[in-house]
């Protein structure tokens, strides 16, 4: 189907005028509207307007130009239909072979903090995704393009020959389908934040849980396989805007990565993010197994490592600092799968070289990883579960201490840090924690008290001196008291428990310094 007829109206004009002067060489007659026509025309193409082939000037402030049969018409007419020939020939309309169309940029106009209701209404796109549509829906006969990174591509195949292959135009109109029920999507979600009374709209906030989901995403690579060889996956990223986070990370070396290698990765990603200080954190099956914070990076790494050499083996980290050479050389004595981190030194890198299939993962936006997402899904049969993430950071000033004897300065650096570490275990989670160092980690255990003779049982260094940190209330003093049996003398837990007193109690015998946070952090 030979191109004769280009429609272009479009916000994004980057790359537009190359491309629409290729089309113009071929002496394919361009339409266009507004700020577009005059930059094309400024740039010496010749343009016809849509008021032109139309007969009606824009109206309403610009809201209406495009909508009229003579625009749709051309672009909906299906070339091999008798019937659609005579009408488009009976009513003078003239095919429309290519549409050139992007839209308003809603969600940007949305994000801006003075944004009146009149703002958010205005930039709701109606032509354009109209015409988008129109010609995806045609795409036997029409190529749409909605994206200037397409716009090679498309010259490419019109100056070869004459038109747009039937494949690509397949693709394109994917594509368009693709954006326009992104777009929809998003102004579906932002005018819940509309509210209307006493006759007038007025502005909020975006709902944390909105009454509606709207998810469109496509997929930036395939992986070896899923949580099984047998399983196939993928990662996908939100369709239209840049990459975030784990998503982001560009792979320096090693082989493709698998879900569970991202799963691990993230887990690892979300726990190092909470510290300030150089930390190491090891990840071993979605379970954190050592996480240091210290001086030096090297120092965070090799005391994460103590925690439980035997389950790193084999495991992924992640590093809030970039990764320097003394740092590099202990890791590199480890067989270890995957590592992000925001920066290599060239010495670092030249270190794990030799290990091919070590993945290095770089993840230079560092800083706006935390709190990027606010939302956690999880699937069940026939729906999804919605929450916002667990965020929450512990204070000293909101420790309350509950038995006779307080904690000491360095037993309570001790709790804050193990407490940050419980939170990324999974529950019954466990953690027993020098200043800056875990020592031994119970997880995932059914009976709290089993996590804490696990974590025991895993520690490789003494536990005398140690603190105690719990993700949920003890529910009976057995926990406690078999804590204080390895050599704890300091607990943190939530408290809230029927039988508080008895736990209480239990510490006061055992000489130990117990304090509440009243914040629980399970994770399933």
């Amino acid at each position: 189907m030979l191109v004769e007829r280009a429609l272009v109206s479009v916000y994004d004009k980057s790359g537009l005028t190359e491309f629409v002067r290729r089309l113009a060489v071929r002496g394919i007659e361009i339409v266009s509207t507004g700020g577009t026509a005059k930059l094309l025309r400024e740039a010496g193409i010749t343009v016809r307007d849509v008021s032109d082939l139309t007969g009606w000037p824009e109206m309403l402030g610009g809201r209406v130009k495009t909508l009229h049969p003579k625009v749709h018409g051309g672009i909906l007419f299906r070339r091999g239909e008798a019937g659609d020939r005579a009408q488009t020939a009976e009513h003078k309309i003239a095919p429309i072979d290519l549409v050139v169309v992007n839209l308003y940029p809603f969600e940007a106009t949305a994000a801006k903090p003075d944004l009146t209701p009149e703002d958010l209404i205005e930039n709701i796109d109606i032509g354009g995704p109209t015409m988008v549509r129109s010609a995806a829906k045609n795409f036997e006969s029409v190529a749409v393009v909605t994206n200037p990174a397409d716009y090679a591509a498309v010259a490419a195949e019109i100056s070869a020959h004459g038109e747009v292959s039937l494949a690509t135009r397949l693709e394109l109109a994917r594509k368009a389908f693709a954006l326009t029920a992104r777009y929809d999507g998003k102004i579906a979600t932002e005018l819940e934040r509309l509210s209307a009374s006493s006759g007038s709209i007025e502005l909020g906030l975006r709902p944390l849980l909105p009454e509606r989901l709207h998810f469109a995403y496509a997929r930036r690579q395939e992986l070896r396989y899923g949580e099984n060889p047998h399983q196939r996956a993928a990662l996908y990223v939100p369709a239209g805007s840049a990459a975030k986070g784990l998503a982001a990370a560009r792979q320096l070396q090693g082989k493709e990565l698998s879900y569970n290698n991202l799963v691990d990765l993230e887990a690892a990603l979300d726990l190092a993010i909470e510290f300030r200080r150089p930390a190491a954190v090891i990840v071993k099956h979605n379970n954190p197994c050592g996480t240091a914070e210290q001086e030096t990076l090297a120092e965070a790494y090799v005391k994460a490592l103590a925690c439980d050499p035997i389950s790193a083996y084999g495991g992924v980290m992640a590093f809030n600092r970039p990764l320097d050479a003394a740092t590099a050389e202990e890791v590199a004595k480890l067989f270890v799968e995957c590592i992000v981190a925001p920066g290599y030194d060239p010495a670092a890198l030249d270190k794990f070289a030799a290990k091919k299939n070590l993945r290095l993962l770089h993840l230079p936006a560092w800083d706006s990883v935390a709190g990027e997402f606010d939302l956690e899904l999880k699937r069940v049969s026939g729906g999804i579960l919605v929450q916002e993430q667990d965020r929450h950071e512990l204070a000293e000033s909101d420790l309350k201490v509950v038995t006779r004897r307080a904690p000491t300065r360095e037993e309570i650096e001790a709790m804050l840090f193990g407490w940050k570490v419980c939170k990324h275990v999974k529950s019954n989670a466990i953690v027993f924690a020098r200043a800056g160092q875990t020592v031994g980690i119970g997880a995932g255990q059914m009976s709290r008290v089993d996590s804490v003779k696990i974590a025991v049982m895993k520690a490789q260094l003494p536990l005398a001196g140690s603190v105690v940190a719990s993700d949920a209330f003890f529910p009976f003093p057995d926990g406690v008291e078999e804590a204080g049996k390895a050599g704890a003398t300091a607990v943190i837990q939530p408290g809230g428990s029927v039988r508080d007193a008895d736990v209480i109690a239990a510490g006061d015998r055992l000489g130990i310094a117990m304090v509440f946070c009243g914040v629980r952090h399970f994770r399933h």
